[in-house]
């Protein structure tokens, strides 16, 4: 096979399981301790299981990995924005000081395309740099003799080998500092590798990934944070009693400080990205992490004020309360997939349209397909936000995933489609939406394109319109692919 990025994408894909499994594996090298309501705390091989012996495979030790510097963050959301502003803050100490010199970023999931995932210094990797690093963990991987006792014979999956391939292309290029976002969980997630993390992080948490990690949101807490480790200083925004208990004593067991966080009073007053209280709250744990970071690895240079403010200054994070304007309208995107998100995401659409006489024609954009989550349970609770917030749309566009008209699709594009019709469901949530505002007027699209294209013309019949594109991911990555070409 060629060494191109189309064979490498295709190879990629070929690792992604079928379904999620349902029964614990038979993993007696690893112990699987109860959480605290007793459930069953993993279902199938633990993600965690072979990343070890696969990275020393590549050639790569545990002190290799410590040697990136790691700084490990968990949570149910908000994790992307704050390894973010993590990045902007400490490339900011580092134009100023020499430290750090490259920064690696590796989150999930991406908006439009697979490279995402794995950043140097602000900027996704290439497809150079991904086909050749790719094809050299593919390949080491595959020429290792396999079947000899306490070794691991099976192949990475899909995460898994991302991950491998961030680590790898981090050591290979000189990184020396990682920012690492969990994919879920912490514990027995392929992330939790990182032995030797710098510091660690836990941004807000709730339920979600509760067939993994729940039922209750204190088992979620005791799986997040399985990332503390002995002598890594520990954060966490302030949860709820019953998490907060579970964090405690997670930390005592690891022998790590555990310090919770606030939103900080002295973050800059008139910062559009600061304009959200969460923004506010993830950039306040970030700056701790930052800084306690800067603290062990160069002491001699604190984190100033300076890169405090040029680092908000420079925060960038796709797809996550973002506002693009054009001659037909205004776009509010954010990638809301879960309730807690999803509420937080329509009080930001409140405070960033018009209100009372003179108000802009609004839209909504919805989408969501998801075998975790209830769809008809994240529709009600955004129609409940947006009601409270006196900001409900007069017109309604329930879409698919797909994104263009003539069937195109982005070559990485890695999102595989539902095999429930999406016609069906839009036409389900369109129904739901009538029940819950009747006053609407509510149509389907069968593309990203075509929803778009729809709210393009009612801005033609109605003048300023807002647009307000949520619920997924996969449709702001594709509304993006389509507003910014």
């Amino acid at each position: 096979m060629q060494p191109t990025y189309e064979n490498a994408l295709a190879l990629l894909e070929s690792r992604r399981r079928k379904a999620r499994p349902t029964k614990l594996a038979h993993t007696p090298d690893h112990d699987i301790p109860a959480t605290p309501s007793g459930a069953p705390t993993v279902k199938g091989t633990p993600s965690i299981v072979g990343m070890k012996e696969w990275l020393l495979k590549l050639g790569h030790s545990e002190n290799d990995v410590g040697s990136l510097n790691v700084i490990h963050v968990t949570g149910t959301k908000g994790k992307g924005s704050t390894c973010a502003f993590t990045r902007s803050f400490l490339h900011a100490h580092g134009l100023r000081t020499g430290f750090p010199k490259r920064i690696g970023l590796y989150t999930s999931p991406d908006l439009q395309c697979i490279r995402e995932r794995i950043q140097i210094d602000n900027e996704p990797i290439t497809e150079t740099v991904f086909t050749q690093h790719f094809f050299e963990v593919w390949e080491a991987l595959a020429s290792s003799p396999e079947g000899k006792s306490g070794e691991i014979t099976r192949q990475p999956r899909y995460l898994q080998l991302l991950l491998l391939l961030a680590f790898h292309t981090f050591i290979k290029e000189g990184v020396d500092t990682a920012i690492v976002e969990t994919h879920h969980g912490g514990e027995y997630c392929a992330t939790n590798v990182v032995r030797q993390p710098v510091v660690t992080g836990i941004t807000s948490l709730g339920l979600d990934h509760v067939a993994q990690l729940g039922p209750t949101v204190e088992d979620i807490a005791w799986h997040k944070s399985g990332i503390f480790k002995p002598g890594a200083p520990a954060f966490s925004v302030d949860q709820e009693p019953g998490p907060v208990e579970v964090l405690r004593g997670r930390a005592a067991e690891r022998k790590t400080v555990l310090t919770f966080v606030s939103p900080s009073n002295t973050l800059p007053a008139n910062s559009r990205v600061l304009g959200v209280p969460v923004q506010r709250l993830n950039c306040s744990l970030a700056i701790q992490l930052a800084s306690k970071f800067v603290e062990i690895k160069d002491s001699s240079h604190p984190l100033s004020e300076r890169d405090i403010i040029e680092g908000v200054q420079n925060f960038s994070w796709l797809g996550r309360f973002e506002i693009i304007e054009t001659k037909s309208a205004r776009w509010l995107l954010d990638g809301a997939h879960n309730t807690l998100s999803i509420t937080q995401a329509a009080a930001w659409f409140a405070t960033n349209v018009k209100n009372g006489d003179g108000r802009n024609f609004r839209v909504l954009i919805f989408s969501h397909f998801s075998k975790e989550r209830d769809g008809f349970e994240l529709l009600a609770s955004l129609w409940q936000a947006l009601h409270e917030q006196k900001a409900l749309p007069d017109h309604v566009i329930f879409t698919t995933y797909h994104e263009r008209e003539d069937g195109g699709t982005r070559i990485d594009k890695t999102l595989k489609m539902p095999e429930t019709p999406f016609p069906d469901l839009c036409g389900l949530y369109a129904s739901r939406w009538r029940e819950l505002q009747p006053d609407a007027t509510v149509s389907t699209e069968s593309t990203i394109e075509g929803a778009i294209r729809s709210a393009n013309h009612l801005s033609s019949q109605q003048g300023s319109i807002e647009v307000f594109i949520t619920g997924s991911l996969h449709l702001v990555g594709g509304a993006l692919s389509i507003l910014r070409p």
